[in-house]
């Protein structure tokens, strides 16, 4: 087990974005200062905002109108935190708003113009959203063998964000084309959600990337955002999913608008910090010849890959039968080759700190969405909590990572048994997501698969 204070000297990031003082003797690090490149991003945001609420006042209410006001200096704040942000919203920005402007207000030319049926319709760059992000896995999984392949792998997974993002814009705009009352931001279904939580664990790992100057993890967090693509693609074909449909009362509020981001960045980084907590525990087991020591492991992956079994309507899926015969080898392969694949990951202390800021950003997101939840709740049925199935499973999750960052700070938690836990807690946060809208009936089925 390592010290804090060892996590952060070996967790020292590489890039120009911040200015190292260790010349001073100093091993902190503090982001430069706003310069003219931050004014002309706010300015650009500014008019961004200006314009939309030019054109599109009239399908807003005031609070949507207040939450695209107060965005634009939390945009600003967010591309100054992480400049490579600042490209990706200036360019789906730019692409957005060129689909916008070719669907000229008719829906029907989605299947007429080229850009819009083969790249910028919502359901064609989620599609391709959905290629990249299975091309970037396989991308940094060859990157064990080949850097090159790893860059490739970064690439892909930049451009599969800007294309799922573009496309869930896209389609926000889309809604309000088939009916002023169908219109409506989309984080509504299931279909959305997914898209959602994929966008949200790739931007996490992206920044810990760049942060941590390592291309390794890549594999293991794009095996999470590919079995998300898997059920999406599932889900979409099997149920028509990807159609808009008007929301159900429960819904429009624009609490939904709030809560349902926020309640993501906690399931994206808790997906995180499971993959990383996995990447630890092969580390850490790269040179054992004990196979007893690996079965924990082993039973902990097959566990993650027999979950999605359960998505069917009648008896056995074939697609999650074979999901979770590709995953169970997927595993196996990884623990067979454990000790190059160790030799490649980073040191554990940067694995631990890096699974440690995963869950404390999860957390306190989680704990936001949580209390919004209560306050929707309020609005919408007249009481903060009733013990709702969600309700409970989100509390269990909660306690779950309360818990941890407990013995985290309290007592020290630290090494084999912090990421058998965050693994663990994959399996938590996968039934609360999931599993909950399935077999437990409640105020929130209308979330049901």
């Amino acid at each position: 087990m390592s010290n804090l204070s060892a996590a952060n000297t070996q967790a020292l990031p590489l890039t120009n974005d911040w200015d190292d003082l260790s010349d001073t003797g100093d091993t902190r690090l503090l982001r430069s200062r706003p310069n003219w490149y931050d004014l002309v991003f706010f300015v650009l945001l500014a008019l961004g905002a200006g314009v939309t609420l030019d054109r599109f006042s009239g399908a807003m209410d005031y609070y949507e109108q207040v939450i695209l006001c107060c965005a634009v200096p939390v945009l600003t704040w967010m591309g100054w935190l992480w400049r490579p942000l600042r490209l990706l919203m200036i360019a789906v920005g730019l692409a957005a708003g060129l689909a916008i402007w070719l669907y000229q207000g008719d829906l029907a030319r989605a299947e007429t113009v080229f850009l819009l049926k083969y790249l910028f319709s919502s359901q064609s760059a989620i599609l391709w959203m959905c290629a990249l992000f299975v091309l970037a896995t396989v991308c940094y999984w060859i990157g064990f063998i080949s850097p090159t392949a790893a860059w490739l792998g970064t690439v892909l997974t930049w451009c599969a964000v800007f294309l799922g993002t573009t496309g869930m814009m896209v389609r926000w705009r889309e809604g309000h084309l088939m009916g002023s009352d169908i219109g409506h931001i989309p984080v509504s279904n299931l279909y959305e959600v997914f898209v959602l939580f994929a966008l949200i664990t790739a931007l996490f790992y992206l920044f810990y990337e760049r942060r941590y100057n390592t291309r390794a993890l890549g594999g293991f967090v794009l095996l999470v955002i590919t079995s998300a693509v898997v059920f999406l693609l599932w889900y979409s074909f099997s149920r028509d999913a990807a159609q808009i449909q008007p929301l159900v009362p429960a819904l429009k509020s624009w609490w939904m608008k709030i809560h349902v981001p926020a309640n993501f960045i906690g399931y994206g980084t808790f997906s995180l910090a499971a993959m990383v907590a996995f990447a630890y525990l092969i580390k850490e087991h790269g040179r054992t010849r004990s196979w007893l020591k690996l079965a924990p492991l082993f039973v902990l992956g097959v566990l993650l890959c027999i979950e999605p079994m359960v998505f069917r309507t009648q008896g056995l899926s074939a697609t999650w039968m074979l999901y979770f015969g590709f995953g169970s080898m997927i595993v196996a392969a990884i623990l067979f080759f454990r000790r190059p694949i160790a030799d490649r990951l980073p040191s554990l202390e940067v694995l631990d700190d890096i699974m440690y800021r995963s869950i404390a950003i999860g957390f306190a997101f989680f704990t936001v969405a949580t209390i919004l939840g209560a306050l929707w709740a309020a609005d919408a049925w007249g009481a903060y909590w009733q013990w709702d199935p969600k309700e409970t499973w989100a509390l269990i999750v909660w306690l779950n990572y309360a818990a941890w960052l407990h013995l985290r700070l309290m007592k020290g938690l630290r090494g084999t048994m912090a990421a058998y836990w965050a693994l663990v807690g994959l399996l938590v946060t996968g039934f609360a997501f999931l599993g909950v809208n399935m077999f437990l009936s409640g105020l929130h089925s209308y979330g049901a698969i």
